[in-house]
């Protein structure tokens, strides 16, 4: 989504449009462990972001490697189930692409 990076880690970033929407997404799980390794941030927190536009840069198979999971959680903040539609449930991701909507 459009919008301005208010948290920034190599492992998750926070998202916030300009209504106040904030997506939290998380880089794997409990790679918080590997200190930074093997990711390589390509914004900075503050910066505008488009949609699509590359956050964080990183190998999912060494993440894999070091005995962490590739999953990616993508959270939508201070959200109901009511506030999102068209959730999706299927497949690969590919950049740009939607995951919801906010109503």
């Amino acid at each position: 989504m459009d919008g301005v990076i208010v948290s920034l880690h190599p492992h998750a970033f926070v998202v916030v449009d300009e209504n106040g929407h904030g997506v939290l997404t998380h880089l794997g799980i409990d790679t918080v462990q590997l200190n930074g390794e093997g990711f390589e941030l390509l914004v900075n927190k503050g910066d505008t972001v488009r949609r699509g536009q590359g956050i964080v840069r990183w190998n999912p198979a060494a993440v894999e490697a070091a005995g962490k999971s590739a999953i990616c959680p993508v959270v939508a903040l201070e959200a109901t189930a009511e506030a999102l539609s068209d959730l999706r449930e299927d497949g690969d991701v590919k950049a740009g692409d939607s995951l919801f909507l906010w109503k």
